[in-house]
């Protein structure tokens, strides 16, 4: 059995893209995955399969699409690949809260920083398939727009731990 993180693209407690974690739980175990626990309110899951990452990511996209509608972007990184984007975290003495990956299902296109724009006291890293940031003055002041993170899904490092975490325990 391999322990799997699954960050979901576009899911969050209100309005569009809502669903409740308990859902996300069910539908998970359904599809035969084991020890399934969320985090957070905002599309996070942590299981073990015994199907491969490309088998585990369709599954729940297909059942997410079902569910929803529409599609829902899914992220999967095994126990291992979730604490290897955590120590590869380019600025690791920055805030939790204000430096996050963003995943991808590949590794960030070549143009990746020539293509990023209105970018100030934000920091930009590449790792295997996540563009890293630090947010200098905070996301919340930022103006900084990154092309290729368009179609991931980020994650702030606090939660990058919580879920490593998680994934390793079980």
């Amino acid at each position: 059995m391999t322990a799997f993180v699954a960050p979901l693209r576009a899911v969050n407690v209100g309005g569009t893209g809502k669903l409740p974690m308990t859902e996300l739980k069910a539908m998970c175990e359904a599809l035969g995955f084991e020890g399934v626990r969320t985090y957070i309110a905002s599309g996070n899951v942590v299981f073990t399969s015994r199907k491969s990452e490309p088998a585990v990511k369709k599954a729940l996209e297909a059942r997410l699409e079902a569910y929803a509608g529409k599609a829902v972007g899914v992220m999967v990184r095994t126990a291992a690949e979730m604490q290897a984007v955590l120590n590869n975290n380019p600025f690791p003495k920055a805030p939790g809260n204000r430096t996050l990956a963003i995943f991808l299902d590949a590794k960030p296109p070549a143009d990746t920083l020539a293509a990023v724009r209105h970018r100030k006291d934000d920091e930009i890293g590449l790792g295997a398939r996540e563009i890293y940031v630090h947010y200098g003055d905070g996301i919340g002041q930022s103006k900084l727009v990154i092309p290729a993170a368009k179609a991931g899904t980020a994650r702030n490092t606090n939660t990058i731990a919580a879920l490593a975490k998680m994934a390793s325990d079980l």
